[in-house]
């Protein structure tokens, strides 16, 4: 009697499951790739985020980027009645946004601060560790849980680069036919197939209204709408805020964007080839920010804001807040150092102010006017120094 061999590695796996199944559609493939719970990227012991890690974040260039989104969290608090608050966030990483939002309300907003409970949703044992590490100040502020244990709440659920990270699908328009990416082997070499697209698949693209060209490869996330349908029940009155980088529907599958958006990192390089170092670089799709919307108003999320990162941090004060730390460091080359920093936070010409997006959902809060709205015409002007 044969015993079926015990795989060794993720690649090894990944190959044995090809085998099993005649191949495996992209998004499964992808999925084993980041959150395997032996050998996936984001479960596995490592620095990720960072100089030494595989990429930056906004909440890793400054902790302005932190103290900002504790503005609008403090207006969404006093929204809802300056009541118990509870703020969750998924996929924290390292804690560092959470340090700086809470430290932020610690400082400037205490009576806040002392009513907040700071839930966060990690499937990562390596990442609550380095979380906890991270929150140690606000130990008696935190809680950890998994979204299936996450209990019915009020306040804002928060995500800063979270989406992108959800296994998407690949798909090839031909012949005015969309086809998905599977997985196959090949002489021993991991490749690709192409297979008709799904009922799931081409109903997704009706009821979004778009879809990619003639010749074109593109993403689609079919995970956005189980999770939200998990996550909108649980929010009995408050606010979803999300920030991530990518586009409305029609600008995501826009002629121009041949190739899609999948991209993978490692050591800060970024590659096409999502085939190499299988548990080892990060992969990311940009998210598709229609479908946000639309699925937010089906399970009873009012879009109240959706603009460009740089637009949101300005509404919040940026540039208030940046004269104001310039004025508080005397060597003028930390100053100039200080403000290259965080210029990568609002630069629009292809940088993180633009390509990054905040979108933020109501449920049973009407329509308020939230500060990040502000139109820049009417910021008050800062004096100056």
């Amino acid at each position: 009697m044969m015993t079926e061999q015990i795989p060794t590695s993720l690649g090894e796996m990944i190959r044995a499951e090809i085998h099993r199944a005649g191949g495996l559609e992209f998004s499964r493939y992808m999925e084993h790739c980041l959150y395997h719970p032996q050998w996936g990227y984001y479960m596995q012991p490592r620095q990720r985020i960072g100089a030494q890690g595989d990429f930056f974040t906004s909440s890793s260039v400054h902790h302005l980027f932190g103290a900002l989104i504790a503005r609008q969290l403090f207006q969404m608090w006093q929204l809802l009645g300056e009541q118990p608050f509870t703020l969750v966030e998924q996929g924290a990483g390292e804690g560092h946004l959470a340090l700086d939002i809470l430290t932020a309300l610690q400082q400037s907003a205490p009576a806040c601060y002392a009513r907040l409970c700071y839930q966060i949703i990690e499937i990562s044992p390596d990442n609550r560790q380095r979380q906890a590490a991270t929150l140690e100040p606000h130990a008696d502020r935190v809680r950890w849980c998994c979204l299936e244990e996450l209990e019915p709440f009020e306040g804002c659920f928060l995500s800063n680069e979270l989406v992108d990270a959800f296994p998407v699908s690949l798909l090839e328009k031909k012949q005015g036919q969309l086809f998905q990416v599977y997985v196959v082997e090949k002489e021993g070499v991991l490749s690709e197939e192409l297979r008709p697209a799904t009922d799931e698949v081409k109903r997704h693209f009706q009821g979004l209204g778009v879809e990619p060209v003639e010749g074109n490869r593109a993403e689609v996330c079919l995970a956005v709408a189980p999770w939200m349908a998990q996550l909108a029940p649980r929010l009995r009155k408050g606010f979803m805020l999300t920030i991530d980088y990518g586009y409305p529907a029609a600008e995501l599958y826009a002629p121009f964007r041949r190739d899609g958006t999948l991209m993978c990192y490692h050591r800060h390089q970024a590659n096409d080839n999502p085939y190499q170092r299988i548990g080892e670089q990060d992969m990311t799709a940009h998210v598709d920010f229609t479908l946000l919307q639309q699925t937010g108003d089906r399970l009873g999320l009012r879009t109240l804001y959706f603009g460009e990162q740089y637009r949101f941090l300005i509404g919040l004060g940026f540039v208030e807040e940046l004269m104001r730390l310039q004025a508080r460091e005397p060597d003028e080359k930390r100053a100039c150092a200080l403000r290259m920093t965080l210029k990568n936070l609002i630069v629009p010409d292809g940088g993180m102010g633009e390509t990054f997006k905040v979108l933020i959902q109501g449920k049973n809060v009407d329509a308020p006017a939230l500060i990040c709205a502000r139109s820049i015409r009417d910021l008050p002007m800062p004096e100056l120094i």
